[in-house]
């Protein structure tokens, strides 16, 4: 189980503008590749997204759950919920399931006011972050985002910083491959760069 936890790469960061959040596309058991083209990241809300490294069975039942809540928040509320309280639902979902636990390790990003990262253990445990990482080659990504994040840097060079930090950990990470999925967020909502806008970031 814990091979299960640890296989992939997750990345996000928060920049002046908004915030980015990447992983690759491999899901592994083991030494073994079981599919090159899987999701995750995921979009919660408007303005709110999850990336999850870990077991995808349990990735997907805590998005569906979150989304679900996210929808009921705003029909009983009238707004958004805020990246905060998404992270703080997510902490209290896994905290109240620790004895059975969702095994994972999440990436909460999103954009009210302004952009914010939150990374949520498998007990419940939040960390507010600048940048982060998580997942098998998540050593080898927090290398790159420790030596060139900046504060003040935008969306667009966070896209490229993430984009490097998710190629350098697949070149080394046998449980990292298969290609990228990359999103923004920022004041103007969520949004996913294509396979081409990958393609050509990477040359």
């Amino acid at each position: 189980m814990a091979e299960k936890l640890k296989g992939t790469t997750t990345v996000g960061i928060v920049c002046k503008d908004g915030a980015v959040l990447a992983a690759d596309k491999r899901a592994s058991l083991g030494n073994m590749i079981l599919s090159k083209d899987v999701t995750k990241v995921f979009q919660i809300d408007d303005h709110l997204a999850l990336a999850g490294a870990g077991n995808v069975g349990d990735i997907l039942a805590l998005v569906r759950l979150l989304q679900a809540e996210t929808r009921l928040y705003r029909a009983k509320v009238g707004r958004e919920m805020s990246v905060k309280a998404l992270a703080t639902l997510t902490a209290n979902i896994l905290h109240g399931n620790r004895l059975v636990p969702y095994f994972g390790w999440f990436l909460i990003a999103g954009y009210n006011e302004n952009p914010a990262l939150y990374s949520v253990d498998m007990a419940g445990g939040v960390t507010e972050d600048k940048f982060t990482a998580a997942g098998s080659g998540m050593e080898l990504a927090f290398a790159v985002l420790e030596n060139e994040y900046k504060d003040d840097m935008t969306v667009e060079e966070g896209v490229k910083l993430a984009l490097k930090a998710i190629n350098i950990a697949t070149r080394r990470d046998v449980f990292t491959g298969d290609g990228i999925t990359l999103i923004t967020i920022t004041k103007e909502g969520y949004r996913e760069l294509s396979k081409e806008e990958i393609k050509a970031l990477l040359k």
